[in-house]
């Protein structure tokens, strides 16, 4: 099975509440919560709910606030994760 691992600038973090408008708040594995919103090319292309498991790209500036999602995985993919060590929630 082929999962996408975090690569450098991204954090594995979990969705928390979904606030409308594209936009979610997410815990992110560096205990930081962020507000964080799903580009328009993923949009219509992938539903997201509470307690999914999302790799977020913080901003350049504010980045300890807000973020892009660019990724959500499956359950079977976030338990793999999990596992090796990625996902510390």
């Amino acid at each position: 099975m082929r999962v996408r691992s975090p690569r450098k600038g991204e954090i594995p973090g979990v969705v928390e509440q979904i606030l409308g408008h594209g936009k979610l708040k997410v815990r992110c594995n560096d205990k930081n919560v962020r507000l964080c919103r799903i580009p328009g090319k993923m949009k219509k292309r992938i539903w997201i709910r509470e307690g999914d498991v999302v790799l977020v790209k913080p901003w350049d500036f504010q980045s300890d606030e807000k973020a892009d999602i660019i990724w959500r995985y499956t359950r079977t993919e976030a338990n793999y994760l999990e596992r090796r060590g990625f996902l510390k929630i």
